[in-house]
């Protein structure tokens, strides 16, 4: 009788082992990634990552921005790709396929990164019930263009260059659609200062010093569209270092916005709380200001801004060396799996 309870006993955990062992491979080979919340004031919120670009190097920058939500301040934190469906790996060229944007259903906030994406109806799908839900948005750099959906499309009215919705997702959702390079792209730097009368919004909290990143200023019309409020101003600097000066002359006068928040009206009225930046590149996030401008606007995102430290941990989590920005300068043969903790 022992024996035979012995026995049973080591087939269970043996089955118990194969099973894990499935759902692990099984997960490996989801083509998005997965950062479970920590302990911190985000616990219990899920964030949903939707990169997806050409040029800045979504696909690095939007891992190393989830493993700080997740790891220092408790969201749980998904991140979907543009996937090349015949291999599983990360293919920024791939305009069509970001699988997983059903995660979209349980989020309590989208990020999203994208550019010129012309998704299946199936997938867009998911990103136009989260917008009509009013749910918080988080736009990054090129997401003021994320959509070119052709006029014949059910979704063409997101599209960036749509007229009857104008501007579509960038200028109705976000504050802004492409407008062009305000500084000169590849040579002059972007320096943050937080815009008079911003001081105190939780968002800049913390932030007074250390907004850069490499990548240029955008040009936006102004004034911004509703109810968008500029936190952070935009200075042209003279090279691509956070040291250098800014130009003198029109092009900072006046400064372009760089951050702002905006609110939207979903499909039935209810108001989605919106923070838009054109910085956002992966090479942008080696400054500790820009980091800790996306934590916050997390917080803030979600209504939890009496939760913002007066200075948020934004530590790089792992290993960071992002690429430069540039177009086919992505790392080819990555797949979501290689990107967990």
């Amino acid at each position: 009788m022992r024996r035979t309870r012995q026995a049973l006993e080591l087939w269970t955990l043996a089955i118990v082992g194969l099973t894990c062992l499935l759902a692990g491979r099984a997960g490996a080979a989801d083509p998005w990634v997965v950062y479970e919340g920590g302990d911190g004031p985000g616990r219990g919120k899920h964030i949903v990552l939707v990169a997806g670009d050409e040029e800045y190097r979504s696909e690095e920058a939007l891992p190393q921005l989830a493993k700080i939500l997740a790891t220092q301040h408790g969201f749980k934190c998904t991140v979907v790709f543009s996937i090349n469906p015949a291999d599983g790996t990360i293919d920024p060229l791939n305009q069509n396929n970001i699988p997983g944007l059903e995660a979209l259903e349980s989020a309590d906030l989208m990020i999203i990164a994208t550019r010129f994406r012309n998704l299946a109806d199936e997938q867009m799908a998911h990103i136009v019930a989260y917008c009509e839900a009013g749910k918080p948005i988080i736009g990054m750099r090129t997401a003021t263009h994320a959509f070119n959906i052709p006029g014949d499309r059910k979704y063409a009215r997101y599209s960036f260059r749509n007229k009857d919705w104008d501007g579509g997702f960038g200028r109705q959702i976000l504050g802004e659609t492409w407008t062009n390079h305000h500084g000169g792209h590849g040579r002059q730097s972007t320096g943050g200062v937080i815009a008079d009368g911003a001081e105190d919004h939780p968002i800049v909290r913390g932030c007074s010093e250390g907004v850069w990143g490499p990548t240029d200023v955008y040009g936006v019309r102004l004034p911004l569209p509703g109810d968008s409020k500029p936190l952070i101003m935009g200075q042209v600097l003279e090279g691509m270092t956070p040291g250098d000066k800014p130009i003198e002359g029109p092009k900072n006068d006046p400064l372009m916005p760089i951050g702002w928040t905006k609110t939207y009206k979903g499909a039935n009225g209810e108001t989605g709380r919106v923070f838009t930046t054109t910085m956002g590149a992966a090479n942008d996030l080696v400054a500790e200001g820009t980091r800790r401008m996306l934590v916050n606007a997390s917080y803030w995102c979600v209504g939890l801004e009496e939760k913002i430290p007066p200075k948020a941990s934004v530590e790089i989590v792992g290993e960071y060396k992002p690429s430069n920005f540039g177009f086919g300068k992505f790392i080819k043969d990555v797949k979501p799996a290689d990107l967990a903790l």
